[in-house]
């Protein structure tokens, strides 16, 4: 369930930024979920290969690094998606990839969380 709740607040994460960032384009609801989905597996499968093997520069840059692997993250799932999401170069990638990060906090603590503490 937990799952399933991550990828439908990245779908709306997506919908949001593409109306916010003209650079980033999600053309419907259907694409910004599956998008999230391939978003979910790839970061399952590509990504902790990534981290292992850039740990030195995320030491060095504090974990700022990290914000750069999620991008490259995002510019994969961008690959795999076709004309109905697109990124325009890494620099709206690396913007979205640090939006995303907040909007996940916020969510999470703002609403999830509290919900999560009413069901115990």
């Amino acid at each position: 369930m937990k799952w399933f709740i991550g990828i439908l607040v990245n779908a709306a994460i997506f919908l949001i930024l593409s109306w916010l960032i003209p650079s980033f384009v999600v053309s419907s609801i259907g694409t910004a979920i599956i998008a999230s989905i391939i978003l979910a597996i790839v970061n399952m499968l590509v990504r902790p290969i990534l981290i292992f093997f850039t740990l030195p520069a995320t030491i060095v840059t504090l974990g700022f690094f990290i914000f750069v692997i999620n991008a490259a993250m995002l510019l994969l799932t961008d690959k795999f998606m076709g004309d109905g999401f697109v990124i325009e170069g890494f620099g709206t990638a690396l913007l979205i990839a640090i939006l995303m990060s907040i909007l996940n906090v916020m969510i999470n603590s703002i609403i999830l969380e509290p919900m999560r503490d009413k069901r115990k």
